[in-house]
């Protein structure tokens, strides 16, 4: 690629980066103002809840990231799916509220999250959880950080029941012997139960299948960034904007131990 091109890119991410974290806080902030306040809510599809606040928020982040790059293509959690984004070399990947049970419950354990993808690939991506005033964010090949301090998962290959994060019959199948005692309290947002993966708060985080890429395309490169893996229970690695954005079961952990893991369900398979 010649030189101008390569600054021709370069500030282009540079400003899509800028753009990503500017507009996560923003929506972040919305979000919170409308925290713990009446609204209208109503369930879709079988039980998934929805609130005006979730429509609100993906409001505010469409209008400023396709404003600003109405070239780019469009997956959101709460709009119609525009199959458009197919062509598309680079798309945003947006979940206005993750964890919105978590936010109508008065939780705070929620967040708002949004990629963008490039190819399949996450290249770009910030949550933020504005009721605890976190913002993690990454850049492929440039690590990933929360409030601007670089965060890592924890190393080793040891497998704590009580640092692990998810359903529990599923994390009961790595053999482990509980004694009683419980995994890490729930985490209702599954981006958020990622991102404390990335940062070493607990060792290991799992999620059941029909998880949507609106979950996981900001997550999984603030993960690897941090030095981890997120991946398929199999091992395989994620790639978004399909026709399908549906995952099965995954895992996050450290690069060792999400290894162990791994080894683990293929000798053990039980699924």
């Amino acid at each position: 690629m010649p030189d101008a091109d390569i600054d021709r890119v370069r500030v282009q991410r540079s400003r899509d980066v800028a753009l990503l974290n500017a507009t996560v806080r923003e929506a972040g902030e919305l979000a919170l103002s409308m925290f713990r306040t009446d609204l209208r809510r109503w369930t879709k599809g079988v039980s998934s809840p929805v609130s005006e606040a979730d429509i609100a928020v993906d409001e505010l982040i469409r209008s400023r990231l396709q404003g600003a790059t109405p070239e780019y293509g469009w997956l959101s959690e709460e709009s119609v799916d525009d199959e458009t984004r197919l062509m598309r070399d680079l798309v945003w990947i947006v979940d206005p509220i993750d964890g919105t049970r978590s936010f109508l419950e008065h939780r705070n354990d929620w967040g708002v999250s949004v990629a963008l993808v490039e190819r399949g690939e996450s290249i770009a991506g910030a949550f933020f959880a504005p009721a605890t005033d976190e913002f993690f964010a990454a850049v492929r090949g440039e690590g990933a950080t929360l409030n601007g301090h670089q965060v890592m998962a924890k190393s080793g290959s040891d497998l704590d029941f009580s640092r692990m994060a998810g359903p529990r019959p599923l994390i009961e199948k790595l053999g482990l012997q509980p004694d009683g005692g419980a995994t890490h309290p729930r985490i209702g947002s599954l981006a958020l139960r990622m991102c404390r993966v990335a940062e070493g708060r607990i060792d290991a985080a799992f999620a059941t299948g029909n998880s949507k890429d609106w979950d996981l395309a900001a997550a999984d490169l603030i993960v690897q960034e941090a030095g981890g893996r997120l991946t398929a229970i199999g091992g395989e690695a994620l790639i978004f904007n399909r026709p399908s954005v549906t995952h099965g079961l995954l895992v996050a952990a450290g690069r060792d131990r999400h290894t162990a893991i791994i080894e683990y369900f293929r000798n053990n398979p039980s699924f």
